[in-house]
């Protein structure tokens, strides 16, 4: 269900925001986050999709964020943001 995706990339991105992130990386995930949680009030499947290819786009930016648990977050995300736009 993209719903639940789509919450789900939220969640992991915002759960990067109290971490000590690299500076470059934070401005990458932070920019993917907002549009994540747009993503969250739209209704029309095919925007979201175009949207979360954003993230996705924002996200390949990041080879590390400093922190291994962000580390994580962002790749957990990334895979749901291609999940979500592979769907067709």
């Amino acid at each position: 269900m993209v719903d639940e995706r789509v919450r789900r990339l939220h969640e992991h991105l915002a759960a990067t925001a109290e971490l000590p992130l690299d500076r470059t990386a934070t401005r990458w995930v932070a920019e993917a986050e907002a549009v994540a949680a747009d993503c969250r009030h739209i209704d029309n499947p095919a925007v979201v999709r175009d949207r979360v290819r954003e993230v996705a786009e924002l996200l390949s930016n990041v080879e590390s964020t400093g922190h291994p648990e962000a580390d994580d977050h962002v790749a957990a995300a990334a895979e749901l943001a291609a999940d979500v736009v592979d769907e067709a």
